[in-house]
């Protein structure tokens, strides 16, 4: 099995004298600040892991030539979903009974990480019973490692962007570092938040506003 030593514990402090670059966040079309323009990673539990993880070139483009680079080989034809299949048995799996829900959109996975078994209120520090749930999705994604891994924030209506939105990066940075920290390759990721832009349910129930406070983790197979 592929590892790779992520430097974990930078703070943000520590990566300003890097160059800023702006990166597209695909899940808004909109152009974000990067804060990891020299590949520095900030610690799990706080700090700032956003945008295209890879030493390259942020762009998703970048992101498959870094993929190339550290060896894993592209998917192609019924392999594609063959392979997802597997991955989404065994995550299922693993996750049963966690909270953590898998959906399959297409060729697609899609973990879905309601907040209130991931963080306390209004934090962005894992909860510590959930950390062995972490250990499980970071061991079949190192298992199942021809893949890409979005990491996605997202919040309620409540508060407004400026409050969301901040949060959002913060909890998606949290799970990201934890899956770099047990051994997911830095190149495979993208990690954003997104506030309140992307509900799956209504947020005028307090029911739906706690379905929309989540991270999800999107994987999607590696072709090349």
């Amino acid at each position: 099995m592929r590892t790779k030593i992520a430097i974990i514990g930078v703070s943000l402090a520590a990566m300003l004298g890097a160059t800023a670059c702006t990166t597209t966040d695909p899940y808004s079309s909109a152009p974000r600040r990067n804060n990891t323009g020299t590949g520095a990673i900030a610690g799990a539990l706080g700090g700032a892991v956003l945008g295209y993880l890879t030493n390259t070139n942020n762009s998703e483009q970048g992101r498959k030539n870094a993929l190339i680079g550290a060896g894993i080989g592209a998917l192609a034809g019924a392999g594609v979903g063959q392979y997802m299949d597997r991955q989404q048995r065994v995550l299922e799996a693993e996750l049963s009974g966690t909270g953590v829900g898998v959906a399959r959109q297409g060729d697609n996975l899609v973990l879905r990480m309601p907040s209130d078994v991931t963080f306390a209120t209004n934090q962005s520090n894992i909860d510590s019973r959930f950390l062995s749930v972490l250990d499980d999705v970071a061991r079949v994604l190192n298992e199942y490692d021809r893949s890409m891994v979005d990491v996605i924030g997202h919040t309620d209506s409540s508060g407004g962007d400026h409050i969301n939105q901040p949060l959002s990066e913060r909890r998606a940075s949290s799970v990201a570092s934890y899956l770099i920290e047990r051994g997911v390759i830095r190149e495979r990721l993208y990690v954003a938040g997104v506030s309140s832009r992307n509900p799956i349910a209504s947020n005028d129930t307090p029911d739906g506003k706690a379905q929309n406070r989540r991270v999800e983790i999107l994987i999607r197979p590696f072709t090349g």
